[in-house]
């Protein structure tokens, strides 16, 4: 026979399936990137509107601050929007917050908006505001401080383990889950919480122009409607996020189609596309309250 023998080149078949996902992959992530220019939002200049989107658990400040901070040298924004949706979170977090709203409000019109909770530390970032609208079913207050500690001590000694702790003081070990909580750490963690907690009262007292006293018969911890939160003086209206943008319009002078921006603004990746709940964004909703030490303004109940 005088045909020829082809032999499958096994190389060349790899090579060339290589070079088609590479290809593949590029063109992908040119449209995702495309897509990522074309998803951020574009307004034709003029002055317009911020929105600051409190989301989660309260842990880190930074991206609020840093998110504050740009809107502060904005010139074109006008006046801010913070939508709360959180049931609060670190004591010192919180209030980094509300201490740089607070500085915010200064220079323009700042409006709170509550979604579904803004609850403890949610609330205490919302006083910063001088205005604050709630929907009739948001969930908020907790006006409150919460530790939560685990003991470990019945489960070493059925394990038949022992621990030694060597420490130079007799608080150097505050909490430890290993052992019981002596009565000694007890009160004095219990001395830590009041203070926190007339700072959170204080603050509520300020904000809201309200007696001390009413903010001591609210503060025990328990949450509220938005509707009683209304009643008892604790936000100034019910309404929408559209009628906190609204509000906050008028306040800064601007027109009903001025534009609005969305901060912190989130770097997107391939991911997010496929995913679009990342596992971090679930851990956002995980409380720190039984996963770390520390004091929080935090309704726990609620996440």
């Amino acid at each position: 026979m005088g045909g020829e023998v082809r032999i499958f080149d096994l190389n060349f078949f790899l090579k060339t399936f290589l070079s088609l996902v590479v290809i593949f992959l590029i063109a992908f992530a040119g449209m995702v990137i495309g897509m990522l220019v074309s998803g951020q939002e574009q307004h034709s200049g003029g002055d317009g509107l911020a929105v600051i989107n409190i989301d989660g658990v309260i842990i880190d400040s930074e991206p609020y601050i840093k998110s504050i901070r740009k809107i502060r040298e904005t010139d074109s924004v006008k006046a801010v929007v913070v939508r709360i949706n959180s049931p609060g979170g670190g004591v010192a977090t919180s209030q980094e917050i509300y201490e740089e709203i607070s500085k915010l409000g200064e220079t323009m019109p700042v409006v709170a908006s509550m979604g579904t909770v803004a609850a403890s530390g949610g609330y205490y970032v919302a006083c910063a505001a001088s205005a604050i609208y709630a929907n009739p079913g948001t969930i908020t207050g907790s006006i409150g401080v919460i530790a939560q500690f685990a003991s470990y001590e019945q489960l070493l000694k059925w394990a038949k383990l022992e621990v030694e702790v060597i420490k130079s003081g007799e608080f150097k070990d505050l909490g430890s889950p290993l052992r019981k909580m002596p009565e000694a750490e007890r009160v004095y963690l219990q001395t830590l919480i009041d203070s926190v907690h007339v700072q959170f009262k204080n603050t509520v007292s300020q904000a809201r122009s309200l007696a001390p006293q009413k903010v001591d018969s609210l503060s025990d911890g328990r949450i509220f409607t938005g509707s009683q939160a209304r009643d008892l003086g604790l936000v100034d209206g019910i309404g929408t996020l559209e009628v906190a943008i609204a509000e906050a319009r008028e306040l800064g002078g601007l027109d009903e189609d001025s534009w609005i921006r969305e901060y912190p603004m989130k770097k997107k990746t391939l991911l997010d596309f496929v995913f679009p709940e990342t596992v971090t964004e679930r851990m956002s909703l995980v409380s720190p309250v039984k996963t770390g030490f520390g004091l929080y303004y935090i309704a726990d109940m609620v996440y």
